[in-house]
């Protein structure tokens, strides 16, 4: 029997909702849910502002889920602001079956953050890539130094979420080389004539850690026979829109 009407204060909503939160904080997963549109017209109404308030709230251990309803004044960027920088995630919710994906499906991925501040570095191997450019992430994207910055805030992953990274690349040719930083893998001997394609390290922290743990995987240069459901339908999504 929800129903919108009048004038939208945001900022009215996100204090009651964080001082319930602080009511009944525990050691395990505290978070609180907006349902908006994001036309903020009273109280705390610039993205500056809202940026700092949740990441106030963000650093006292409660996260948010912004879940975005409606059409017209549809304000997109100030629910990814909200959401990138207060430890969440972002949904459209468009019809029933986005509800019941997003809220009963996937409900696990989009509630319980099981890794926060996470990075991924992609170090592609000249000898085998000449150029490249990742497709998508735009607004996502990092300074090189950054991965290697503790205190600088980055995605988090829910429990079941997959993440699906696109890459264009153009192949080097037979004794191409180009030079590198000499601080990254590729530029060091061992490494340079190898036949690996790329090398990925990921950065991430427990939800309630300060400790960044570091992964990394060096890939061969080799053509997989099977892709999982999720790498098709990026991949088919990514060549449609191309």
């Amino acid at each position: 029997s929800l129903h919108a009407g009048g004038s939208t204060n945001g900022e009215a909503g996100l204090q009651l909702a964080y001082e319930q939160a602080e009511k009944f904080k525990c050691s395990g997963n505290n978070r609180i849910i907006l349902c908006t549109d994001g036309d903020f017209n009273v109280g705390i109404t610039s993205d500056g502002e809202l940026k700092d308030t949740v990441e106030k709230k963000r650093d006292n251990g409660i996260y948010i889920s912004v879940l975005g309803f409606g059409t017209g004044n549809y304000k997109d960027s100030k629910m990814e602001i909200m959401a990138d920088n207060g430890n969440g995630n972002y949904y459209y919710i468009d019809n029933l079956r986005e509800a019941k994906k997003v809220l009963a499906d996937e409900m696990t991925k989009t509630l319980y953050t099981i890794a926060k501040d996470v990075k991924i570095q992609v170090e592609f191997n000249p000898a085998v890539v000449k150029e490249y450019r990742l497709v998508g992430y735009e607004n996502r994207l990092l300074n090189a130094e950054d991965f290697e910055n503790y205190k600088k805030d980055a995605g988090e992953l829910g429990a079941g979420a997959n993440v699906t990274a696109l890459y264009e690349i153009v192949t080097a040719a037979d004794g191409e080389s180009i030079t590198g930083d000499d601080s990254l893998r590729y530029s060091k001997s061992i490494y340079s004539q190898s036949s690996e394609l790329m090398d990925v390290k990921l950065r991430y922290k427990l939800p309630d850690g300060d400790e960044s743990i570091l992964k990394e995987y060096p890939a061969e240069n080799t053509v997989s026979d099977s892709m999982s459901k999720n790498m098709c339908f990026a991949a088919a999504a990514a060549a449609e829109a191309g």
